[in-house]
């Protein structure tokens, strides 16, 4: 009885990571890289120039986002939109994008590069 108790946890533990891992990925943005290459002429100007800095509304660096997780640019895009997040350059750029943009923003920044 001990083992096939031991075996019924595995199992459910398996099952549930089985799950969770499925949510995560559903939460990927499902965007397009070659769209995402033609929307990003407002981004390109700060966030492509190594080592930039900007003066408005304080000075600081900008930081580069070839390489991160979509996810995340996603996410940040949408807390700027949302003013969760409040750089005013940000939020008047996310302000004027749809999911579809910021998925294709995402997928593209998100993507290998060389």
């Amino acid at each position: 009885m001990h083992a096939s108790r031991t075996t019924l946890l595995a199992l459910l533990s398996s099952a549930c990571l089985g799950l969770l891992s499925q949510g995560a990925l559903a939460q990927t943005p499902a965007g397009s890289a070659e769209a995402g290459k033609g929307k990003l002429a407002m981004c390109i100007g700060c966030h492509g120039i190594e080592g930039y800095r900007t003066a408005y509304p304080d000075v600081y660096h900008v930081p580069k986002i070839y390489g991160q997780q979509p996810a995340y640019i996603v996410k940040a895009l949408q807390a700027y939109r949302s003013g969760e997040r409040s750089h005013p350059s940000m939020r008047g750029i996310a302000k004027g994008l749809t999911d579809a943009d910021m998925a294709d923003l995402a997928a593209y920044y998100g993507g290998p590069h060389k």
